[in-house]
């Protein structure tokens, strides 16, 4: 959970209903193409195998475009963001934007039907659908 906004990949989450549609969000994280300029000393160790620096420099940039695709969605009065995927293009020879999108919603908690109201699904009917 990001600013207190639930964020999830997927079209629905367990257990909630979607009660209204915000609109989409979308969070930006500017970076330099340059890993030096982003505060890395080097580009890989030794033997040419990626460094634990350039994998964190990876994540961070992803997860400050998530929280602030989370921080638009909480502005505009969601709880949850549905759908959240990444983006990232060249904005010029020298920068580069990673972005997280989504649609914002707010979600409350699904009220599961009475006893009275469930329906039994038999065998039969089971291998019917």
């Amino acid at each position: 959970m990001r600013s207190g906004i639930v964020v999830v990949t997927t079209e629905w989450i367990a257990g909630y209903e979607v009660e209204t549609i915000m609109g989409a969000v979308v969070g930006v994280s500017p970076h330099s193409i340059s890993p030096y300029l982003e505060g890395m000393r080097s580009l890989a160790d030794g033997q040419g195998v990626s460094n634990t620096e350039r994998m964190d420099l990876m994540r961070r940039c992803r997860e400050e475009a998530i929280e602030m695709m989370a921080y638009n969605a909480r502005k505009i009065g969601a709880n949850a963001v549905i759908a959240m995927r990444m983006d990232h293009r060249l904005v010029t020879e020298v920068w580069n934007e990673i972005c997280a999108y989504g649609t914002a919603v707010r979600a409350v908690p699904a009220v599961p039907a009475p006893a009275s109201r469930r329906k039994r699904v038999s065998s039969v009917e089971t291998m019917r659908l």
